[in-house]
């Protein structure tokens, strides 16, 4: 879809008055996990108003799909490999030198306020350009966090998802006669694991149903459905060396290995008080009067595996399933209702959007572009660095482009094990066809050179 079907108005036409800004980020939120996006039967009424009454890009990507360095690229409108950010290990002191798009706009006059997970490290203690800071350690607790609030050590009581919005609608309630930006970022859909000072999880736990824990008034949600799955499902990987080899110690990938059914039901139900939390949202700009004036962007950090080539638990890979994330974007005065942008975005491409219709000129060089105004995107780019936190994926670091019909997988650590997909016949990454189609093979090869340097 070209830029003008989804544009309402040309740029300089908009209303002088600067818009506010809203982002919701979910923590591991499949692209197809959204009734607008296609799921059978997922109670998502009120993502499924943002795209009505605003844009689904359905073809919006996650630069890494890990949570630190993706968080880290949505704030900065970098690339990982640009804002340091590499791996979910302790980044403490990095992230607070992060120049985000919300605190330049707290630089240009916004209030802003930062909310739920920042999970770069496990320290929670407020970050440079928020006027409000809700947050806590690490991953973070689904029942009873315990939350620093500006500073403060402060207990709290409750589910987190409903906590964190509670913070978000008195953060708008607010009176005020300047701009505003609130940046929640949900822990939900996320399990409840324990993250220790190094980053590492304990892996055995995190593929168990049990982790992910809804709210008490959603256990029964979905009961006796079956969720769907996709072609590539419990397939296990051929042609594909990085998979094939499991490490000393960890299980071959197999029908064993995927994510059951309770787990993926469960992330549901976790995110049924998600799209809850959106709906109060957007009531409290509604009884405000700056819904309209107000930029809602809904999205997720990246996505997950549901079992497709046999993979659980996990994102990390390159596959279609793990970097493709939800996008809905309503702003009346610059997006046209119930339009399905085709054009290939990606989360840097956030903060240039932000800043550009804020009229703030960045301070540091940004990697995205404007979803409104910039050049159309050929290609998207995904890398990854390995760490050490999942034993599957040891010494896996690789880059990736992505175009409309290839995609060409280059890991930097392991030799013989390039993966190239024709997406056109290919789809769900079955064939890997790098030994074909040379000429195709070379010209992805020397974009990822000139995207590198």
């Amino acid at each position: 879809m070209l830029r003008r079907d989804f544009l309402a108005l040309p740029l300089a036409a908009a209303a002088a008055r600067r818009p506010n800004f809203v982002l919701i980020l979910v923590d591991d939120l499949r692209f197809d996990e959204l009734r607008c996006t296609g799921h059978p039967f997922a109670e998502t009424p009120h993502a499924d108003r943002i795209a009505r009454e605003g844009a689904m890009f359905v073809n919006a990507f996650a630069t890494t799909p890990l949570c630190s360095p993706s968080r880290a690229s949505f704030l900065t409108g970098q690339y990982t490999r640009r804002h340091g950010i590499i791996d979910n290990t302790a980044r403490e002191a990095r992230s607070h030198q992060l120049l985000t798009w919300p605190r330049q706009l707290h630089d240009a006059g916004y209030e802003t306020a930062f909310l739920g997970k920042w999970h770069m490290g496990n320290d929670d203690s407020p970050r440079p350009g928020f006027d409000r800071w809700v947050s806590f350690r690490g991953q973070g607790e689904c029942f009873n966090p315990p939350l620093n609030i500006d500073g403060r050590n402060t207990p709290s009581n409750g589910y987190v998802t409903d906590i964190l919005t509670d913070h978000a609608v008195e953060f708008l309630a607010r009176k005020r006669d300047i701009p505003f930006c609130l940046y929640l970022a949900h822990k939900a859909v996320h399990p409840n694991i324990q993250q220790n000072n190094d980053g590492s999880v304990n892996v055995a736990s995190i593929n168990d149903a049990g982790t992910f824990l809804p709210a008490p008034r959603h256990r029964n949600l979905y009961g006796g459905k079956q969720p769907p799955h996709r072609p590539n499902y419990a397939v296990k990987p051929r042609s594909k060396p990085a998979l094939e080899l499991a490490p000393a110690g960890v299980e071959p990938l197999s029908a064993t290995t995927v994510t059951d059914d309770a787990t993926i039901l469960n992330r549901l139900r976790m995110a049924k008080a998600v799209d809850e939390s959106l709906g109060r949202i957007l009531e409290a700009l509604e009884q405000s009067g700056a819904l309209n004036d107000t930029m809602v962007i809904f999205t997720s950090d990246h996505g997950y595996f549901y079992g497709e080539h046999c993979l659980g638990a996990e994102r990390r890979l390159a596959y279609e399933e793990a970097i493709r994330i939800p996008l809905l974007v309503r702003y009346p005065p610059k997006i046209r209702q119930g339009t399905r942008p085709a054009r290939m975005v990606s989360s840097i491409d956030i903060a240039a959007t932000a800043l550009e219709l804020a009229g703030v000129t960045p301070k540091e060089p940004l990697d995205g572009r404007s979803m409104l105004t910039g050049a159309a995107r050929r290609e998207v780019y995904i890398e990854y660095f390995s760490d050490t936190v999942f034993p599957r994926i040891r010494k896996m670091g690789y880059q990736a482009v992505r175009t409309a019909r290839w995609k060409y997988i280059r890991y930097a650590e392991l030799s013989g094990a390039d993966e190239l997909y024709d997406l056109r016949t290919d789809p769900y990454e079955l064939t890997n066809r790098i030994r074909d189609h040379g000429a195709w093979r070379a010209e992805l090869r020397a974009k990822l050179d000139t995207w590198k340097r």
